[in-house]
């Protein structure tokens, strides 16, 4: 169980969902919001994330009660002064991050580990004005953040070892699994990996190679049910580097190179077909169980859930 003082800076989804976690293992989290209605949207959401745990049987109604006492919510930066873990989770505006570790930097100590949620901006960018650059990381979670276990680590060009340890080793605590960046790339490694799949699928939908449901099917019967236990490079090396180049040599020159968004995203964007929230993208959602889809999305987190949770 953890007991240090940790702080949150953005009071939106990513930002609660941290908040979750840490608070769910012992720790007390003060929570920076722009202004109070900021701050009311995010006890709504921190309720809703403990009464999905409550619902689940992930967790007690005295846990979450131990829970809630250890979230303390303010719109004062100087309020996180004695913490020892401080994370950005603003949106995705370079000048409004830079901005926040400035304030921040005027009123933690300086052994504070601080720590941004960023998925896209690089730790060169994010650290370039800071007077202690050294101890600052990326710590990009995925949503939901309380629930997906997996964590990206990137350190800055001035990142010490000794920080990027401390760093992984609260993570750990946190029951997270932790992948650590030797260096920041656009993207880091998952939203690549992703990207790569989405960019396939879209050109194989686009040139009438296969349906969106029977793309889905194939991730999720061959490439998702083999990767979930024994990883994609345990697969290669099983398979071997002789064969696999083989393959690579047949397929490599046919696989889309699109540097562009695709045209099926562009029509979409374009004609109000963008996906689940509108209704309609590669699938009509108005004809699929949403709730099915909702349950089935989740199951795979409340599997791998093992808290060790406060109860006082």
């Amino acid at each position: 169980m953890m007991h240090c003082k940790t702080g949150v800076v953005g009071a939106g989804r990513v930002g609660a969902g941290m908040a979750t976690l840490m608070a769910g293992h012992g720790c007390w989290v003060t929570i920076i919001g722009l202004d109070e209605n900021d701050l009311v949207r995010c006890r709504r959401i921190l309720q809703d994330n403990l009464d999905e745990m409550k619902q689940q049987g992930l967790a007690t109604e005295k846990n979450c009660a131990a829970i809630w006492k250890r979230f303390a919510f303010s719109t004062d930066m100087a309020s996180l002064s004695d913490c020892v873990f401080v994370l950005e989770a603003a949106f995705e505006d370079l000048a409004v991050k830079k901005e926040i570790y400035r304030q921040l930097e005027a009123v933690v100590a300086q052994g504070t580990l601080m720590a941004s949620t960023t998925s896209a901006i690089s730790t060169e960018l994010l650290t370039a004005d800071m007077t202690y650059p050294e101890r600052f990381v990326v710590t990009h979670p995925f949503q939901p953040a309380h629930m997906l276990p997996l964590v990206e680590l990137v350190g800055g060009p001035k990142t010490t070892p000794e920080i990027m340890a401390r760093a992984k080793t609260f993570l750990e605590a946190l029951d997270r699994q932790v992948v650590v960046l030797k260096k920041s790339v656009p993207g880091f490694i998952i939203n690549r990996f992703a990207q790569a799949l989405f960019r396939e699928a879209l050109y194989l939908i686009e040139q009438e190679v296969v349906s969106a449901e029977d793309v889905d099917k194939a991730v999720k019967y061959a490439v998702g049910m083999r990767y979930a236990s024994i990883g994609l490079l345990e697969y290669f090396d099983d398979v071997g580097f002789q064969m696999e180049s083989d393959i690579a040599r047949c397929v490599y020159p046919d696989l889309c190179g699109a540097r562009e968004v695709q045209q099926i995203v562009t029509t979409g964007l374009a004609t109000g077909g963008t996906g689940r929230a509108a209704g309609h993208g590669l699938y009509d959602w108005g004809g699929k169980d949403d709730a099915d889809y909702l349950r089935r999305k989740a199951a795979p987190y409340y599997a791998c859930f093992c808290w060790e949770m406060p109860e006082e």
